[in-house]
């Protein structure tokens, strides 16, 4: 397995600038054809969370006593869920829908994956930079904690691009798999602690779940070095929930794409 690690970072390292100009060629295509052009990539989180602010703080008043405001909270959760969405639902469907790729240019099959993780990363450090903006605008300047973000996004990016690789291989040999992975998003982001503190829930098994949820880890996480200025790792029992759940996930990704690798162009 080792080996087929050596060969995914040497496969995405030589193909880099290759990747790089799709990845960017991927935002474009986004942006292309719409009135609003490049502000469209970021209208739609921002009509979505204004949507869950609106129904939560005051519609059901969640937010009330919080300080900082409650609007803080919330989008520091959102904004990172819209890269792990993202990496989730259209992430595992890459290589179908990049699928010229791999039949014409014998292009690296985990390539791919890190081509719609580099386009995505861009729209998500856009959103931090509005969210620490944001911050800026309600008297709370930059601090201390902020230092851990970059790691964190670091970590987010590798995790999902595995993530990616992963599920696109398995979806491009399983329709199903691809169906039940659209299915399961909306419950992913009910049950993972994105609008909701998954600290107060003292069910055991719900919090075992939340541990080894890596949509909750960096939820969390991200909630930490932002609104509770606190460092990530001070929640122990999550780091480890997470490094065990980053750790069987690398492995199985090595083992379905030494297994698939050269099963996927004639699959596509």
């Amino acid at each position: 397995m080792l080996k087929t690690l050596v060969t995914i970072v040497k496969d995405n390292w030589q193909w880099r600038l290759q990747i790089s100009h799709l990845a960017l060629f991927e935002l474009i295509k986004k942006a292309r054809g719409t009135v609003l052009s490049w502000a469209w990539l970021f209208l739609q989180p921002l009509i979505y969370i204004f949507v869950f602010w609106f129904a939560l703080d005051i519609g059901l008043r969640a937010g009330r006593n919080m300080n900082p405001p409650f609007f803080l909270w919330l989008i520091t959760g959102l904004i990172p869920w819209f890269f792990m969405r993202e990496m989730i639902s259209s992430g595992s469907d890459v290589l179908h829908r990049f699928s010229y790729l791999v039949k014409k240019i014998k292009f690296p099959i985990s390539g791919i994956s890190t081509i719609y993780t580099m386009s995505a990363l861009v729209t998500h450090l856009c959103l931090i930079i509005i969210q620490v903006v944001v911050y800026f605008g309600f008297g709370i300047p930059p601090n201390i904690y902020l230092l851990q973000v970059p790691f964190l996004i670091i970590l987010m990016v590798i995790f999902f691009n595995i993530l990616s690789i992963l599920m696109s291989q398995i979806s491009a040999m399983s329709k199903d798999f691809r169906n039940i992975t659209r299915a399961m998003m909306t419950p992913l982001f009910w049950l993972s602690g994105i609008i909701f503190d998954p600290n107060t829930i003292t069910i055991r098994w719900v919090h075992i779940f939340f541990l080894i949820n890596p949509v909750t880890f960096f939820a969390s996480a991200f909630r930490d070095a932002f609104y509770y200025k606190k460092w990530f790792w001070d929640s122990p029992h999550a780091v480890i929930g997470f490094a065990g759940v980053f750790l069987v996930t690398l492995v199985f990704m090595l083992f379905v794409y030494k297994r698939l690798n050269k099963e996927i162009p004639d699959v596509l």
